[in-house]
């Protein structure tokens, strides 16, 4: 009972400094805010699951969580490596760099448009719990396989944004360059690419997640003793769920810092882009 008295005093205290900080516009409060919500959940999930005695199996409490992180770190680091670094990243390089190059190719041919679209959409359609199995008896046991399945969640979202893109510049932009002389090429470059950034940032930031995700569900259909997924799996059946949740922990974080790498790189590069301008 005490417990869960302290952790309720905690939140309510919580929740009295963040309006202070929201009402009288306390420096920083933007930022401290996330943090101190995100701390008062913890202290709510461990004071809840210590007064209430939920037994561990069901639901570990953040303090075992990490020990977990802090004493399986080298586990942690080579499930990670595996998983994100070899499978996820490599799929989302692979498949959005293809899916720009198709998009500027049916972006060029109306045939391409009405024949490659639609292809697009199946595989995009296709199930993950179908699709990995096949993929790793195509491609093995070892990351290549959940790159391949990678590059098939990844494509569909980013062929479609930079073909909607390509296509966003109107009709007197496009005859301005005709009256400059520019070529297709140079009317892409100069024009037409610069215009789709926006769109094409917005399908990198989509797969952020999607390629993550992907890699981690691929692996519990067959990989080496290495990974998120392989791990997240295998101590389920050994009813560690302390380490479970620290790999899911480490995977939160990471496609969040993923996301933010995505979206500071597009502030950087789309800066005269109306959606980029800060709001007075």
């Amino acid at each position: 009972m005490i417990w869960i008295v302290g952790s309720l005093l905690f939140w309510g205290v919580a929740i009295a400094v963040n309006v202070y900080m929201v009402r009288h516009k306390t420096p920083g409060a933007a930022f401290l805010v996330p943090i101190l919500f995100g701390i008062t959940i913890l202290v709510i999930w461990e004071g809840m699951v210590r007064g209430l005695e939920i037994s561990p199996v069901l639901l570990p409490p953040p303090s075992a969580v990490g020990v977990a992180l802090v004493s399986k770190t080298h586990i942690l680091w080579q499930d990670l490596v595996q998983t994100f670094f070899k499978g996820a990243l490599t799929g989302y390089i692979i498949g959005c760099g293809s899916a720009v190059l198709i998009a500027i190719a049916i972006d060029r041919s109306a045939f391409l448009q009405r024949g490659l679209l639609p292809v697009g959409n199946f595989i995009a359609a296709l199930p993950i719990v179908g699709l990995a199995p096949i993929m790793v008896m195509w491609f093995g046991f070892d990351w290549h396989s959940k790159a391949a399945v990678v590059v098939a969640m990844v494509f569909f979202p980013m062929l479609v944004n930079t073909v909607q893109g390509l296509q966003a510049t109107d009709h007197m932009q496009r005859d301005l360059m005709r009256t400059y002389a520019a070529d297709y090429s140079q009317s892409l470059l100069k024009l037409r690419l610069p215009a789709a950034m926006p769109f094409i940032f917005n399908g990198l930031k989509i797969s952020t997640t999607l390629a993550l995700i992907g890699a981690i569900v691929a692996e519990f259909f067959g990989s080496p003793i290495k990974g998120m997924g392989f791990r997240i799996s295998t101590e389920v059946g050994r009813l560690s769920l302390d380490m479970v949740w620290a790999e899911i922990t480490v995977a939160a974080i990471l496609g969040s810092a993923f996301y933010g790498v995505v979206a500071l790189t597009e502030k950087r590069m789309t800066f005269w882009h109306p959606s980029q301008r800060k709001q007075r």
